[in-house]
């Protein structure tokens, strides 16, 4: 069976390498940049050495520093708007997760003709865009290497827009811009990663090729040998490169290959109650693990030993068994709350939570085992 491969075409990943935002500003981006980011960045002063690079290269540039998390559509209209005002011929986005989809979705709109709402699903944004160089601050997105932009839309509800046309030029991996990242934070980033990977390994869409299956498996390994310390000891800078790495290797597994009922269960919590995307992966981590399981019994017995280096020898349903289990104790052990009543998810939410997790059809289709809505309602009450 044929797939294709799709990632970014120019990857620059080394400590210290945001000082060379500004050259490749010069080289890729035009005279005129907007630096898309959020206001929590700013604040922190994260945002300051590549503004310092842009200064120092003599690129004019207009900073948009309101992105909210899960970004509603408002929110991308706003800095859509901000990129023309300002005649931008290139876009920087610089941050977590949220920051980059809206860059990517400001490139797309204040270049295309399309509206945002035309752009929505899989292969319907045409382009053309405007320049786009990402630059996570994060290990646990992966966004710098996807070709996928989540936007929120009316109340809570999810929606994608999927197109090769929204991969950035450059990702820019500086892991020195993480080090300030709080335990909490590479916590739940780290294991957003690692469910990235897991889910493209096991992906039934056509396109999990063996390109996405052996970038997952190195991701795990970077990611299962350096979070715990990289969340224990958050100066370690080798541990935080190897999980920025790990971090864009999943992107561009799961770019391809797709995810599946981990996420399409954990947006609707993020929606709802604003909840962190790395902690609503967590939080439904486990369970839905143990529903996929008699799918892919396999899959989990091969990936545990690359994840977790104490993985034992017996046979496959032992060490898939082994891998769930450890999967829901890592997240234990890294301080993320074990359940959805420990982060303030309401018990009469569950089955509003299960009908909405059914609209996220994009996902749902690669899920190794059909998931209807009594068994979404039922992954939530265990793992409730």
């Amino acid at each position: 069976m044929g797939f294709s491969f799709n990632t970014v075409p120019s990857i620059i990943s080394a400590p210290g390498a945001v000082a060379r935002l500004g050259e490749i500003a010069q080289a890729r981006l035009g005279a005129r940049v907007l630096v898309v980011t959020d206001p929590g960045l700013v604040k922190l002063g994260i945002t300051g050495r590549g503004l310092e690079a842009l200064q120092t290269a003599g690129v004019a540039y207009a900073l948009f520093d309101q992105v909210e998390a899960d970004p509603p559509d408002l929110c991308i209209l706003a800095a859509t708007k901000a990129a023309t005002d300002f005649g931008a011929t290139g876009i920087i986005g610089l941050g977590g997760g949220s920051s980059l989809d809206v860059a990517k979705l400001v490139a797309l709109l204040a270049r295309s003709p399309q509206a945002l709402t035309e752009a929505y699903g899989v292969g319907r944004a045409r382009g053309p865009r405007l320049p786009l160089v990402l630059v996570p601050t994060t290990a646990g997105t992966g966004s710098e290497a996807t070709a996928v932009a989540v936007v929120t839309t009316g109340e809570a509800e999810k929606m994608g827009v999927v197109s090769p046309t929204i991969l950035p030029d450059v990702a820019l991996l500086d892991p020195e811009l993480t080090l300030g990242l709080p335990p909490a934070v590479t916590a739940a980033t780290g294991i957003d990663a690692m469910v990235h990977a897991i889910e493209a390994f096991t992906s039934i869409n056509p396109n999990n090729s063996p390109v996405s299956k052996a970038l997952a498996r190195e991701a795990l390994a970077l990611l299962g040998a350096n979070i715990r310390k990289a969340v224990a000891h958050g100066s370690d800078l080798a541990a935080r490169e190897a999980m920025l790495n790990g971090s864009l290797l999943a992107g561009m597994a799961f770019a391809n290959a797709s995810v599946g009922a981990v996420h399409a269960l954990a947006y609707p919590l993020g929606g709802y109650y604003h909840l962190p995307h790395g902690l609503t992966n967590a939080l439904v981590l486990p369970e839905v693990l143990r529903f996929n399981a008699p799918a892919c019994a396999s899959a989990y017995a091969e990936l545990a030993p690359i994840l977790f280096a104490d993985a034992p020898e017996g046979g496959v349903e032992a060490r898939a068994d082994f891998f769930v289990r450890a999967l829901a104790g890592l997240c234990v052990d890294l301080g993320i709350p074990p359940r959805l009543r420990d982060a303030g998810v309401p018990q009469a939410a569950l089955p509003m939570l299960a009908r909405d997790a059914m609209n996220q059809t994009r996902l749902l289709v690669n899920n190794p085992r059909p998931v209807s809505e009594a068994d979404a309602l039922a992954i939530y009450e265990r793992a409730f």
